[in-house]
């Protein structure tokens, strides 16, 4: 990368103008501080992210509505139909996270998997509007055409391949907006993922009110139309933001370091550790001033022996990488297994999520939803709520409880990462517990008068629960996003944004198979606890054995996360790393 020739000698000693992160401009030069990246980049990707989440929950939100009403499939089938699509949908960011890391770098995997996005929101507008496609001639019928089935899943699963590829991509092209170098770009940083997360709950709140009131008073394939208008729309956006961005080119497999590391560990394995762990291989900083070098963990010390110089050290360089790693090489490698236990627990809060996106709806559907003058609101658009208590959470997070808890911790970032999502756990038991009363008060209802069934109970009853789960996310969520791409290694951030979808995805099998074994084991006599409709089920008993199963995870998630070690980025000298500096407070770097 060469610098601009018309800029003077003056302008190119003066460091503070230019990023030297590894970043890149449009051009492939080393990009200028005032003209590039930050908020002036950050707004175009945001703009683009609302428009992805206005389409995905526009569909999402109403998918089981339209599986029961069309496709005409039964409670327990149309929500593991929902649930399967939701868990592809976020299990795809592994691909396309990967793919971005590794070979097409992020600015085109977005681009590509956007085109992908569209042509299925195309499909799924012909799906309802070509007489061939139609799900029934008529009005109304008790079985659609089975070719409208197949091509309302392709359409839907085509969305899933776009999302797979826009959703890890995106957020990690506009972190990277951001100097993790410079002060005040670092605590910008911070605050991206707040307001991310604000155009993101922006998107749903329009997607689950708008969209789904045309997809109700309208018809489907209006609001296909809508979705599919706008997200072209943000997609020429986002092209115009190009001259403003920071690009970092893809660094090929991230799997192949974390190999070689295990390779040379195993093979190395009956070595004696050195005295001292400076001893270890290391790449001195001053033949890669700009690199990011980890320091050196007393965890997982099999994996050091990878590092250990062999023949009295000499011509380190020149041996073979499947035999020899540098200490920032098993240092990532150490991020990556010590984040699977964190992983593993978050996955009973991303259960509870699930039931938002389907029983929570169902619920709705099945009460007063008369409000303002008898105008009656769509079943998904409940969600809003869970929207606007995200949005809460977060704004209050970031403009009152950091600002007050740095001065009192002195810690930038307030609290750890962990520390947040651990705090946002809290709000998913106390989601089920509210859930599980409010479904044993609608059931009783039920029970006294058979005939209006919860038509005489109001669908704000639901208003708590949904509200509350929107405030744990914002805790939990926004605090996955950001564990996942600070904590991974640099060459894996699009990677590890996949991950935390991934917990999403995860958890959406999961609810899948957990209402298969409750069903399977508390049908006695066809009354178990899911039955063909919600008045027969007892979705109730479900909700406090979430609530149970949420508070031993949460217990068990305190443990590990109490253990934690951060990365630890070195950034003066080595002697920093064995010293004792180290950086526990979440923040991934030892300033």
């Amino acid at each position: 990368m060469v610098l601009v020739e018309a800029e003077s000698a003056a302008d190119q000693i003066d460091e503070k103008k230019w990023v030297y992160d590894s970043s890149m401009d449009h051009k492939g030069r080393v990009p200028f501080r005032a003209s590039t990246g930050s908020w002036k980049a950050a707004f175009f990707i945001i703009a683009i992210e609302f428009s992805e989440r206005l389409s995905y929950f526009g569909i999402a939100s109403s998918l089981i509505i339209y599986l029961t009403k069309v496709i005409h499939q039964d409670l327990k089938t149309a929500a593991k139909s929902v649930n399967y699509w939701a868990g592809v949908t976020t299990l795809m960011p592994l691909l396309g996270g990967f793919l971005a890391d590794a070979y097409l770098g992020r600015f085109s995997t977005v681009l590509a998997s956007t085109i992908v996005y569209i042509m299925g929101l195309v499909l799924l507008t012909l799906s309802w509007y070509i007489p061939g496609l139609r799900a029934c001639d008529a009005n109304a019928c008790l079985q659609p055409k089975k070719v409208h089935e197949v091509v309302f899943f392709l359409a839907i699963y085509l969305i899933s391949v776009g999302t797979g590829g826009h959703k890890p991509s995106l957020e990690s092209f506009g972190a990277d907006q951001f100097d993790d170098d410079d002060a005040q770009e670092r605590r910008q940083k911070l605050s991206f993922f707040n307001w991310w997360n604000c155009g993101l709950c922006s998107g749903l709140v329009l997607g689950v009110t708008v969209i789904v009131s045309v997809q109700e008073h309208v018809n489907w394939g209006a609001a296909d139309i809508i979705l599919t208008v706008v997200m072209a729309v943000s997609f020429f956006i986002f092209i115009i933001g190009k001259p403003f961005y920071r690009y970092r080119a893809p660094a090929g497999s991230p799997l192949t370091p974390m190999l070689q590391v295990a390779v040379a560990a195993i093979s190395k394995r009956k070595l004696p550790y050195p005295s001292s762990p400076a001893q270890l291989y290391e790449v001195p900083k001053s033949q890669n001033p700009h690199a990011r070098l980890l320091c050196h963990t007393r965890k997982l010390k099999l994996l050091d022996k990878a590092a250990i110089l062999e023949n009295n050290g000499n011509a380190a360089e020149k041996q073979s990488p499947w035999r020899l790693a540098t200490v920032t090489k098993v240092e990532e490698m150490k991020l990556v297994l010590n984040m699977i236990p964190i992983w593993l627990f978050t996955l009973p809060f991303g259960i509870c999520v699930a039931q938002t996106g389907t029983f929570f709806i169902k619920q709705s559907g099945t009460m007063n939803r008369k409000i303002a003058n008898g105008f009656e609101i769509p079943p998904a658009s409940i969600l809003a709520l869970s929207a606007v208590g995200m949005i809460i959470s977060v704004t209050i997070y970031d403009k009152i409880l950091v600002p007050v808890l740095r001065r009192t911790t002195g810690n930038e970032r307030g609290i750890s990462i962990l520390q947040r999502i651990g705090f946002g756990m809290l709000f998913s038991i106390i989601t089920m517990v509210v859930a599980a009363l409010v479904e044993k008060r609608r059931l009783d209802h039920v029970e006294k008068d058979p005939l209006k069934g919860s038509l005489s109970m109001s669908v704000l009853w639901l208003a708590p629960q949904t509200l509350i789960i929107g405030f744990g996310d914002g805790f939990t969520l926004v605090g996955l996003q950001e564990y996942f791409y600070d904590q991974v290694p640099d060459s894996m951030r699009s990677l590890g944004i996949a991950f935390y979808v991934s917990v999403l995805g995860a958890a959406n099998f999961l609810s899948s198979f957990l209402i298969t074994v409750v069903d399977r084991t508390t049908d006695k006599g066809g009354k178990g606890w899911f039955g063909k409709d919600l008045n027969s089920s007892r979705l109730d008993k479900f909700y406090w054995l979430l609530a149970g199963m949420t508070t031993v995870n949460l217990c068990i998630f305190a443990f590990f996360a109490s253990r934690y070690s951060y990365k630890n980025v070195q950034k003066v000298v080595v002697a920093d790393c064995y010293e004792g500096k180290q950086d526990q407070s979440g923040a991934g770097s030892n300033v």
